[in-house]
């Protein structure tokens, strides 16, 4: 079944990015722009564009309550002898040279990002407008060269498709697959490279057809001609912007294996789009698309989706049928998390009885630090395949995990970094007697996990001043998952 109006509800309630949140961003906007127009930086300021998911439309609440992000284009005439460094270094100092945004300013290879704590950035781009030809645009790379853009034509080829599809519901639909992208955590695509894959899958005859003749068929649709048109291509093809055709967005797949696994998920959720589509029966389809988006999918009609042959009556969980106090998981949650996600899990798993808590002092409000993986057939190999969080490993070789601050600098020296190390699942807790302690770097900075026992992992890195022994730094906990 369609389900329309649970739909119109999933995306107000869960998936759109909510009117206070909007309200605060556009507050926050008139201020910034004043104080780029009155500040002492050289480039002369022409206007102020929006740019990507803010400009489209298209962007979505954060999956895990956190900060939500907003590009903003400075606008400017270009000046003479400056190279693309020098916007956007000059830029970042006016910020951080400012009482008002010294602590909330940091500069990336491309922006200037605002974060405003707890709840949103906005990222300030310079554009140099006219130097190469009257009206050309050109982003600045801090990496010292200028890069062509079409901010302007893009947002109105996007425009143009959803007035393709109708109903708004090619935006809608876009901001669904971000969503289903954030809270599996099964395969990575940047948006604006999802959003041309699937505006791609529209044409302009095409306008009021029964392809798109809602929310949930638009949906079907264009995942389908997604995965049709994948399979053509068993390695990385041209995906060129529409609007600018010297611009290829294929490197934004990442690498081979990263494409490879792009393509396979975008099999499988076609499938499971297919099949909740066709799903007689109310409660049946209600279960059929929470397999594709989660347990808040229609939660007021259906608060949990039963497992297989279990009914919602007993209140048996998906997850609670395979768990006990103990973290000795039984083997089939790992099937649990392959078809739902990361997000299945309740908050208690990151914290198990086991789990041995920091020694150290802490400061009151520690980074987030990030944590990378990378898997390698053995731990005398330098070089293997990036793995995200949550993704599907077989128990061979292993992991070689590198704790980085946001951003991907490295810890600096005058910190060291320990690994909370714990597992879970029946078999890894006879074996390892419930490890969940703390291990020193083994491998180059970093930490090397062999991948040996069926269930789901946790790698968290902790980063602590040499001088004083305070805890300064914390990730997020990294999800091994092993089959």
């Amino acid at each position: 079944m369609k389900l329309v109006s649970l739909f119109d509800d999933f995306l107000k309630e869960t998936v759109n990015l909510n009117k206070t949140r909007i309200d605060l961003l556009e507050a926050s906007i008139p201020a910034l722009k004043s104080f780029v127009r009155d500040s002492d930086w050289k480039p002369k300021v022409r206007t102020f564009m929006e740019q990507g998911s803010w400009a489209h439309e298209t962007i979505i609440r954060p999956v895990d309550g956190g900060e939500f992000d907003a590009d903003l284009l400075v606008m400017v005439d270009p000046v003479d002898g400056w190279t693309a460094t020098e916007y956007v270094e000059s830029l970042g100092r006016v910020f951080s040279g400012s009482k008002t945004y010294e602590d909330k300013t940091k500069t990336w290879d491309y922006c200037v990002t605002i974060t405003y704590a707890g709840d949103r950035k906005i990222d300030l781009a310079p554009c140099v407008v006219g130097r190469l030809w009257e009206g050309s645009m050109e982003v600045c790379n801090r990496k010292d060269s200028f890069e062509l853009t079409a901010p302007i034509e893009y947002t109105e080829w996007m425009k143009e498709r959803n007035a393709y599809s109708g109903n708004n519901s090619f935006r809608k639909v876009t901001r669904l697959v971000k969503y289903l992208r954030d809270i599996k955590e099964t395969f990575t695509c940047p948006s604006v490279l999802l959003t041309t894959l699937l505006g791609n899958q529209i044409q302009w005859f095409e306008r009021g057809t029964d392809e798109f003749a809602d929310v949930p068929t638009t949906l079907k649709t264009l995942i389908g001609r997604l995965d049709d048109w994948l399979r053509m291509y068993p390695s990385k093809p041209t995906v060129t912007n529409p609007k600018l055709p010297s611009e290829d967005f294929s490197a934004l797949f990442g690498t081979d294996e990263q494409y490879t696994n792009f393509r396979n998920v975008i099999a499988r959720y076609r499938k499971w789009i297919d099949d909740a589509h066709a799903t007689e029966g109310r409660q049946e389809s209600i279960k059929a698309w929470q397999k594709v988006f989660g347990t808040e999918f229609a939660k007021a009609d259906l608060v949990k989706v039963a497992a297989d042959g279990v009914s919602e009556s007993n209140s048996t969980s998906l997850v609670s049928r395979f768990l006990d106090s103990t973290a000795a998981h039984l083997g089939g949650i790992v099937d649990v998390v392959r078809d739902y996600g990361l997000s299945i899990l309740p908050a208690s798993f990151a914290r198990p009885a086991h789990m041995q808590t920091p020694r150290w002092r802490s400061v009151p409000q520690p980074t987030d630090i990030a944590v990378y993986a990378e898997w390698r057939s053995a731990s005398h190999v330098e070089v293997g395949r990036p793995v995200i969080a949550g993704q599907l490993l077989t128990p061979q070789g292993g992991l070689y995990f590198r704790a980085a601050l946001v951003g991907g600098a490295p810890v600096p020296l005058e910190y060291y970094v320990e690994w909370r190390i714990t597992n879970t699942g029946a078999v890894a807790m006879t074996a390892r007697a419930g490890r969940g302690g703390f291990e020193v770097s083994n491998k180059s900075n970093g930490r090397w996990e062999t991948l040996a026992y069926r269930g789901i992992h946790m790698a968290e890195a902790f980063v602590v001043r040499r001088s004083d022994d305070v805890l300064v730094g914390v990730s997020k906990p990294f999800y091994v998952v092993i089959e």
